[in-house]
């Protein structure tokens, strides 16, 4: 029996999505009946992709580098014009950490140059003919620090803040042509950009004790809500940024 939450014949486009979040994103958007394209660094994405493939969806992996800005946008516009993208969901990113007092401006850049630039300029390509048509869903993994500031991930947070506004700035403009601009902001999740603190007993502890459920999320703690944005059941969420961390926003 048909859902608003089922995705079957719809066309999603994800990036970062070899491991981790964008891997379980990936996941659960084909569980829910999306077909997949894969964008990501070459050799990324193969075991993603079998998963998918064993779901019984089409899967298509697509190489980038979220860094290369001219890429972006040239990749963007050639999915966008070979078929009908009706979700996007920009996950690729990175996290740096360092003292402030010690961080370069190459390090700055890496960070911003694909947590905040590559998603916008795929964003607009990609988004331009969901404007034309009428129809789309756009969905951004953005952080806790979207709201908060963080300790020795500055670059990070000025690139999440970034998602933020970005996406409430595109639904202001595209919601009237059909088109909903959301995202999501994960709590402390169990993936590589977490290593580090789950390492430290110290922060691990604080981490933890903070969190009422009492424990990290998982990836698949983050589909469901990338499922529901990009479904008809989110038809009237727009520049919206979801908050999915156990209630750590809460205390």
């Amino acid at each position: 029996m048909s859902t608003p939450f089922d995705l079957t014949g719809r066309t999603a486009v994800v990036t970062g999505a070899g491991r981790g979040l964008g891997q379980g994103v990936a996941l659960g958007l084909a569980e829910a009946g999306a077909d997949l394209v894969l964008v990501g660094l070459a050799g990324s994405q193969d075991e993603s992709a079998k998963m998918i493939a064993d779901l019984g969806r089409g899967v298509e992996i697509v190489d980038l580098d979220m860094s290369d800005h001219d890429a972006v946008q040239r990749v963007g516009a050639e999915l966008a014009s070979s078929r009908q993208v009706d979700i996007l969901v920009n996950n690729a990113g990175i996290i740096e950490r360092e003292d402030t007092v010690d961080l370069t401006p190459e390090s700055w850049s890496r960070v911003v140059d694909i947590n905040l630039s590559g998603l916008f300029f795929l964003s607009q390509a990609i988004g331009r003919p969901m404007v034309e048509r009428g129809h789309g869903k756009i969905v951004s993994i953005a952080s806790l620090l979207a709201f908060q500031g963080g300790i020795r991930v500055i670059s990070y947070a000025a690139s999440k803040h970034g998602v933020a506004g970005i996406t409430k700035a595109l639904a202001n403009e595209w919601g009237e042509h059909g088109v909903q601009v959301n995202a999501i902001a994960p709590g402390y999740m169990a993936t590589d950009n977490t290593t580090a603190l789950r390492a430290d007993e110290n922060r691990a502890k604080a981490i933890l004790d903070r969190i009422p459920a009492g424990r990290w999320g998982t990836p698949a703690d983050i589909a469901g809500a990338a499922v529901f944005l990009s479904s008809s059941a989110a038809d009237y969420v727009n520049g919206h940024v979801l908050v999915v961390d156990g209630g750590w926003m809460a205390r």
